[in-house]
């Protein structure tokens, strides 16, 4: 679904609107707090990046919305892999996979069209972030000179940085190996490499190391991991036909989103094994040249259905997952605590297709870099090397 937006010296288009919304409210985000923080009245913060693909960082003014242009090669991709994406997440609803929240493109007269996303950010909140790595299990151009002591800089670091250090887990080491595992071979069916895992860690307070946990927080913690798997099911329940970008008889708060009041209706939907949840495109009448709605002509999935078609080792394997105590913090999807710290761990820039470029790419580093690893490699051989580069610096 296009939703196009003309205001006097811009027009915007967002596409999928339905089901990012219903993506955001399984993630605990109101209308109103998604709409404040892209629209606060501070300005937002824009992000210095050593990144190659030359693309804009900006952070929202509270620092809870990553928004970073795509090309429209980048945004097509996201959009065909839409369905496939949000099954995952609702398979493996504690994922690691980073969280997007929303598709948009801007056009202002006499310039190109500009793509953006809007996603969460792995490092929320980071008041008390002491250290922030991008880690791709290499070693190529894989070294971040840290910024000046007592500067203000924030620099995030890269693996040979973080050489000679370990994330300390404890009990929760296996969860993560084994989440890693099922998230990056998840990437691998996509055919993508190049992905990052964001690391960062904060001491924890005294009051907050090994905690005894009341019956209380243990009900509280407890509720908020359940409500992460049960909110998933109603997003996919949330992805109705819709021809149009509004229902009848309502204003959602954002263009194109599931209203909120909807919300009653889509948790009494529980013939869920029959229903076919699907986003029809809508066209815009004006968008000449082809656009990236072209490329998505729907979105369709089954996901309540699946548990009867898995076997049991799968099955298993869901339960153990999606069994994480979630810290009753914000961001707990992508927050874990050690003994002594938190991490704050998530899967980022997933665009990068192992195409033909990208083959002639591993080539010729062979030839330049014979002793030494670098991040162009197969879907496969990046997959498994980055889950070993975890469970080397993991115990």
């Amino acid at each position: 679904m296009e939703v196009t937006m003309i205001h006097k010296d811009f027009r915007m288009d967002s596409f999928a609107g339905p089901v990012f919304a219903s993506l955001r409210r399984s993630l605990g985000m109101t209308e109103k707090e998604y709409q404040h923080s892209l629209s606060s009245e501070g300005h937002y913060l824009q992000f210095i990046s050593n990144s190659k693909s030359k693309a804009d960082f900006f952070l929202t003014n509270d620092k809870r919305f990553f928004l970073k242009t795509q090309n429209k090669r980048e945004v097509q991709f996201l959009l065909s892999n839409l369905k496939i994406y949000m099954e995952h997440l609702e398979k493996y609803p504690h994922s690691l996979l980073v969280k997007f929240l929303g598709v948009h493109r801007i056009q202002i007269p006499h310039q190109s069209k500009k793509y953006f996303i809007v996603m969460q950010s792995v490092f929320y909140p980071d008041e008390r972030i002491q250290s922030r790595y991008d880690i791709k299990g290499c070693q190529v151009s894989r070294w971040t000179d840290p910024a000046p002591e007592g500067s203000q800089v924030i620099v995030v670091l890269k693996d040979l940085n973080f050489e000679g250090q370990f994330i300390t887990l404890d009990q929760q080491r296996p969860w993560l190996l084994r989440q890693v595992e099922i998230d990056t071979s998840f990437l691998q069916t996509l055919n993508v490499l190049d992905y990052s895992l964001l690391l960062a860690h904060q001491s924890l307070h005294q009051d907050e190391r090994h905690q005894s946990l009341s019956f209380a927080t243990l009900i509280m913690r407890t509720k908020k991991s359940i409500s992460a798997l049960t909110s998933k099911k109603i997003t996919s329940r949330s992805m109705i036909t819709s021809s149009s970008p509004t229902h009848t008889g309502a204003a959602p708060s954002v263009p194109g989103t599931v209203p909120e009041d909807d919300s009653a209706i889509l948790v009494s939907q529980t013939d869920c094994v029959t229903q076919q949840c699907q986003v029809m495109e809508a066209r815009s009448g004006g968008g000449g040249g082809g656009g990236v709605d072209e490329e998505v002509d729907s979105i369709q999935g089954d996901p309540c259905g699946r548990g009867a078609r898995a076997g049991p080792a799968e099955l298993k394997d869901f339960h153990a997952q999606n069994r994480r105590l979630l810290p009753n913090f914000k961001n707990p999807l992508h927050v874990i605590d050690g003994p002594e710290q938190r991490y704050f761990i998530g899967i980022i820039d997933i665009f990068t297709v192992y195409g033909f470029k990208k083959r002639l790419e591993h080539l010729w580093k062979r030839l330049r870099y014979p002793r030494q690893t670098f991040s162009t490699v197969s879907p496969p051989a990046y997959c498994t090397r980055l889950c070993q580069w975890v469970q080397d610096h993991t115990r």
